[in-house]
């Protein structure tokens, strides 16, 4: 804690309320069935003092996170913050408004537009902007916008290619991990989950999602959208694959996207993502500081609170760049010098500028994680030592482990004196090795449980308290169910044909695809397209020329028929010719992913 900037530093609290207008007089924000996809008063208690089960500095970032209303960010410009994970913001123009990053379901976002319109009047949704392809800063837009209305839709080059894949791809195992991540299913208490770091939590609504209508193609690109002028900097290949910030020159406001927050961000997210490249983050960091900071008076981003005044804002850049070409290049630095991912994390240790200042704590990345996605990216998951290149699995791993150190009621004495020692990172290691070896053995499951609370509590990384505290109920039997959808039929109806069908491909069980042979031909009538299938040696592939060999079953159909048949595996209603069996065996040969597979037990 000697490093730690001091509490008495009150500029973010002040930079939080700044601008405050209201919030709203309804607190729950319900879906359709009256279900609680919101709550804004669950961090009431974080009014407290900071208790012995949070870190204190998690603890602050929480406090200020949990803020909630509508607040002035700038003349014409205002945000909605505190209604989800994210923030939405909403920029007047001539006729109405242009809503930025409509949070990631559509409950909060109507709310949060009906508090915009009850204290700005009821304007029009003029244009929406999403600034990146992560889905808390699109879901929501069937909040904003009315099925039907003709609104133009900005976004960064590749967005919509991210935005599904990422959700469709790996989406299944990814909002798994999101559970733990975010602490979705823990109680909003002060031993429970406080914050994620980046934002309280995640909403639970409705995904939804509308497709760009004008994409941003280079930096420096200008629109005038509804009278308002927007310069653009186009940011891929930082926090997402798909991203840009944007400036608004005739009132001096730069919005940064989810490129530059109050907070260490992720190199490579809890959750599973790609790994993003801190290096080129970096760049484009100061690529921005050199066209906007001199001209602007205030940033604010999709998370956190604004900061104002030009030096100010400046300083917070330059300090943010900093954070990951540091990380970047320290980590570079090391593994040259041979040492592996898991080491370097234990060396780094970041300049005292930084240590000191409180945006660039570990809340939602942090220093340890980070640096073993950068070796990560360069080195892979291979660390050169033989000994880990043909390792056992976890589990039978964990049960040599076990009988070598003389069994389970060898163990658990040992790991109880760690436990009171304080060494809780050992205590956590040697009962994983117990637990996997022996899921029933309920001593050791509620002795790893308490060492889990213990980290969680002490964890100023707010994903590392959630998975710590996620994973110790769950090995005391209250195993969270996923609940979140990131699959909408929005989004599916955005995937390309492409995306489609490499969906389907990643579902072919190969061994019992092996000795399968088949071909479909997939024609759209709406697109002039044809695809064909071909599953040989349990890999699906798909071709748009072919040898001209008749398919065993050809589909003659529109994309959104294309959705029908793979949804209810039925062919009616399409023309075929051939072997409607075809498409009956392949269906058969599909795996479903499993939305709620164990992580703390084998």
């Amino acid at each position: 804690m000697a490093t730690l900037p001091p509490f008495e530093d009150r500029i973010d609290f002040e930079n939080a309320d700044r601008g405050f207008v209201a919030t709203a007089s309804q607190t729950k924000i319900r879906d359709a069935t009256g279900r609680v996809v919101w709550d804004l008063d669950a961090y009431a208690f974080l009014d407290a003092g900071c208790p012995d089960t949070a870190n204190p500095s998690l603890w602050r970032q929480s406090q200020l996170n949990a803020k909630h209303g509508l607040y002035e960010v700038a003349e014409g410009v205002y945000q909605v913050r505190g209604f989800d994970l994210s923030n939405v913001s909403f920029i007047e123009g001539d006729r109405g408004v242009i809503v930025v990053d409509p949070l990631l379901s559509v409950e909060p976002a109507a709310a949060a537009l009906a508090l915009y319109r009850e204290h700005r009047g009821d304007r029009p949704v003029t244009a929406v902007i999403y600034t990146h392809s992560h889905a808390d800063h699109f879901g929501g837009v069937r909040g904003v916008v009315d099925e039907g209305s003709d609104v133009p839709v900005i976004a960064p080059a590749g967005f919509l290619e991210h935005a599904v894949a990422e959700n469709v791809y790996a989406g299944t195992a990814m909002n798994r991990r999101a559970i733990y991540m975010y602490g979705a299913e823990l109680a909003r208490s002060a031993a429970g989950q406080i914050g994620a770091g980046l934002g309280q939590t995640t909403s639970t609504g409705t995904i939804s999602l509308i497709e760009p209508s004008l994409s941003i193609t280079e930096t420096g690109q200008e629109e005038v959208v509804d009278g308002v002028r927007i310069v653009f900097q186009l940011t891929p290949g930082t926090e997402a694959p798909a991203e840009m910030n944007f400036y608004l020159p005739d009132r001096r406001a730069l919005c940064m996207a989810e490129n530059a927050t109050h907070n260490l961000h992720n190199i490579l997210t809890l959750r599973g993502a790609l790994v993003r490249d801190p290096r080129v983050w970096a760049r484009y960091l100061t690529e921005a500081i050199e066209l906007f900071a001199a001209r602007s008076d205030v940033l604010c981003a999709s998370h956190h609170w604004p900061t104002w005044g030009t030096a100010e804002l400046t300083a917070f850049l330059s300090q943010q760049r900093d954070l990951y070409a540091y990380l970047h290049d320290q980590t570079l630095r090391l593994l040259n010098q041979g040492y592996t991912g898991t080491e370097i994390a234990e060396l780094i240790q970041l300049p005292p500028v930084l240590e000191r200042s409180w945006h660039a704590r570990g809340y939602y990345g942090s220093v340890s994680h980070n640096v073993k996605a950068v070796y990560q990216r360069y080195m892979g998951w291979f660390d050169g030592n033989p000994a880990h290149l043909w390792e056992l699995p976890p589990e039978e791993s964990a049960k040599k482990i076990v009988e070598y150190m003389g069994g389970a009621a060898a163990v658990l004495p040992k790991a109880e004196a760690a436990f009171q020692a304080g060494e809780w990172r050992w205590a956590a290691q040697v009962l994983n090795y117990v637990v996997f070896a022996d899921p029933g053995n309920a001593d050791a499951r509620e002795l790893l449980a308490r060492v889990y609370d213990r980290l969680g509590h002490g964890s100023e990384n707010g994903t590392w308290r959630n998975f710590y505290l996620q994973g110790a109920a769950e090995l005391r039997g209250n195993k969270p169910q996923n609940t979140l959808d990131t699959t909408s039929p929005d989004v599916l109806r955005a995937l390309s044909l492409e995306q489609v069908f490499d969906s389907l491909a990643i579902r072919v069980n190969g061994p019992r695809a092996w000795d399968v042979r088949l071909t479909i031909d997939w024609r759209f009538t709406d697109l002039g397209k044809e695809i064909r299938l071909s599953l040989a040696n349990g890999v699906l592939t798909q071709t748009r020329n072919h040898d001209g060999t008749p398919a065993d079953l050809t589909v003659t159909l529109t994309k959104p028929q294309l959705l029908g048949v793979l949804a209810t595996q039925s062919l009616d209603g399409v023309r075929t010719d051939g072997d409607p069996g075809a498409l009956d065996t392949l269906m058969d040969l599909l795996d479903e992913g499993d939305r709620n597979f164990d992580i703390v037990i084998p």
